[in-house]
């Protein structure tokens, strides 16, 4: 088994790749400087952005693999765990990373505004490849905070930083939609499965032993993470992939509906529903008018 290391500040992941600290709550890593290594098992409690130009063995993130490749943006956000599975062979670190923690964005408008990058939260088949462009653009970016970390430390370094810092992460949401476009048709195949396991889902009798569905259950169906798989949706259809669930429950309740010879909390039991009450709740909020209403007036 290999060594477990934990990373809770900047100086222990310089310290690790054989770096100068230059400032204590963020680094430009250049991982040519680290000594050679194996695999190993490593905790943040930082954000990191790998761009990683070497194939080190698969990278385990979470619990899900990574499918990085030379060229491909790594994220890391605080909590998170990456495992570089290959712990025999010897390999030399190559390429760049940007590594800050918390403390660094406290007070700013990126502090408002990190959560919104659903890229810290992705999964395996979501890696982010990039163009040549796009990595010129990322150097230029890590240049310019570098650039910023060997001035002296002053009142304006955190703000400027921080600014540097969020202009990177707005061109990696452009990459992503590039990423979106460029896969069009992958993209449409999964939308297409989507319709298929909402139409199977509820043809079965798993809203009796699940439930009502989920964006987290159909993302795991797909192999995608939630914040991936609804931007998907988003990005296709122009809804929400928790607003498709909810429409695709109200057509199939107003099909039920149809069928005189069912209660109205049959209906709410075979959809999903523990609580009749909560269906007809939900079904006036969507349609105005409660399930008997919309029985007697169609």
């Amino acid at each position: 088994m290999g060594q477990v290391f934990n990373f809770d500040t900047i100086k222990e992941y310089n310290d690790f790749n054989n770096h100068e600290t230059l400032h204590p709550l963020v680094s430009i890593i250049d991982f040519s400087k680290a000594k050679e290594r194996t695999g190993s098992e490593m905790h943040f409690e930082l954000y990191c952005v790998f761009l990683k130009e070497v194939k080190c063995g698969d990278l385990k993130y979470g619990r899900n693999y990574y499918d990085y490749q030379e060229g491909t943006l790594v994220f890391v956000s605080p909590g998170q765990i990456i495992d570089v599975e290959n712990k025999v062979d010897y390999y030399q670190p190559v390429g760049h990373g940007l590594a800050f923690h918390p403390d660094l964005i406290r007070g700013t408008s990126l502090a408002k505004t990190i959560s919104e990058y659903n890229f810290f939260s992705y999964n395996t088949s979501e890696a982010l490849h990039l163009s040549e462009k796009e990595k010129q653009l990322v150097f230029d970016c890590f240049a310019k905070i570098e650039s910023e970390l060997k001035q002296s430390i002053d009142k304006h370094s955190k703000k400027l930083i921080a600014s540097n810092i969020e202009l990177f992460l707005n061109y990696c949401d452009r990459f992503y939609d590039r990423q979106f476009i460029t896969r069009d048709n992958e993209n449409k195949g999964i939308v297409e499965k989507f319709e298929g396991l909402l139409n199977s889902y509820f043809s079965s009798d798993k809203p009796n032993s699940i439930g009502l569905p989920s964006v987290a259950y159909y993302a795991g169906e797909l192999n995608l993470s939630p914040n991936y798989f609804g931007d998907l949706i988003k990005k296709e259809t122009g809804k929400s992939a928790q607003e498709y669930i909810q429409n695709k429950i109200i057509d199939t309740a107003k099909d039920k509906i149809f069928d005189s010879s069912k209660t109205i909390n049959e209906v709410a039991y075979e959809l999903g529903f523990k609580y009749p009450q909560h269906f007809t709740r939900f079904f006036k909020q969507h349609v105005g008018n409660t399930p008997n209403e919309y029985r007697n007036l169609n």
